[in-house]
């Protein structure tokens, strides 16, 4: 069985959609190529579900291209059956035109059931993980209901925090913010530091900017403090680092869904998104947001694609943060 997997999006939404393919695998024991956004590819090196992918840039100047070389990708490699995400009315057709004989995606109107084998129905109100998972209950008796990474277990270190403030480089170029100004986190740092946490704090590439103003404003000279910050090399190095942390805080970013796969106790900060389609309902994962009142929220995604000006819904105090943390 060779199947076609389609999902686009950022990394974190490849890690939603693993719990779907390790159903697949599970089912077939299928060899499974995965078609998502370049700056996805790295899931490949966390999963062992995904025997290969293909790079398809929809985000680029030539995205139509692009998704002619999908279809041509497709029909050259004869695959069984293809399933993809996505509520576009174009997917139905996207599928149908690959040739593959069995087609799965959502429910988009009357074209998507007569395009597609299945035309599943599109439920948002829900763990993303179970959104995705809807596409392949019509194939499976199996239901894997969180993500799953390939890390070895690693030794906890002791009493540590680990801190990750980051959120995509996408999202800050679109003016999503989704995560506390660094002036609040390198506060938080302190507070733990002070209060004898081995607190450890790493970023990636995109987080250049945040980091450096966390460094520019921690005020603590304590030994508890370790800047491991550009000691993580890729996405493996992260999510080695996150499994030997005892507790993990981080933004709403594609880090906590690794510390959701890794059962990493973990904090995600939340604002203006819908926590509880983003998180698992479990003692692992407790979400920390603001006490304030805001009519609108959630509203990223729901009522608005970028975020307001008074992010009210941010408005987080480091003190509550780690009262939470450490209670």
């Amino acid at each position: 069985m060779k199947i076609l997997a389609i999902n686009f999006g950022g990394i974190g939404d490849e890690i939603f959609f693993l719990p779907a393919l390790i159903s697949l695998k599970k089912e077939f024991d299928a060899n499974i190529v995965l078609a998502l956004e370049p700056r996805s590819k790295s899931i490949k090196d966390l999963t062992d579900v995904i025997d290969d992918v293909v790079s398809v840039d929809i985000k680029g100047k030539n995205k139509y291209f692009e998704l002619l070389k999908l279809v041509n990708f497709a029909r050259k490699n004869k695959f069984d059956m293809v399933i993809s995400s996505g509520g576009n009315k174009f997917i139905s057709i996207l599928l149908f035109l690959t040739g593959i004989k069995k087609r799965y995606g959502y429910y988009t109107g009357k074209l998507s059931e007569i395009l597609l084998t299945e035309a599943v129905p599109l439920n948002k109100e829900q763990y993303a993980c179970d959104m995705y998972h809807d596409l392949v209950s019509p194939l499976t008796k199996h239901k894997t209901h969180l993500p799953s990474i390939n890390i070895e277990k690693q030794e906890k270190i002791p009493n540590s925090v680990l801190i990750h403030p980051g959120v995509s480089k996408m999202s800050v170029q679109k003016g999503i913010i989704k995560t506390i100004t660094p002036e609040i986190w390198a506060e938080i740092i302190d507070i733990l530091a002070e209060k004898g946490k081995h607190v450890i704090l790493a970023g990636g590439p995109d987080d250049d900017e945040c980091i450096n103003k966390i460094l520019g404003n921690i005020k603590t000279k304590s030994e508890n403090f370790e800047n491991y910050y550009g000691k993580t090399k890729n996405i493996k190095d992260l999510a080695i680092l996150i499994a030997k942390s005892e507790k993990f805080i981080c933004s709403d970013s594609a880090p906590l869904h690794i510390a959701v796969a890794l059962k990493t106790q973990v904090y995600p900060i939340f604002g203006p998104t819908d926590y509880t389609k983003l998180v698992p309902k479990s003692e692992l994962v407790v979400p920390v947001s603001s006490n304030e009142q805001c009519a609108l929220k959630p509203c990223l995604w729901e009522k608005r694609q970028i975020t307001c000006k008074d992010l009210v819904c941010l408005k987080i105090n480091a003190q509550d943060v780690v009262n939470t943390v450490i209670e």
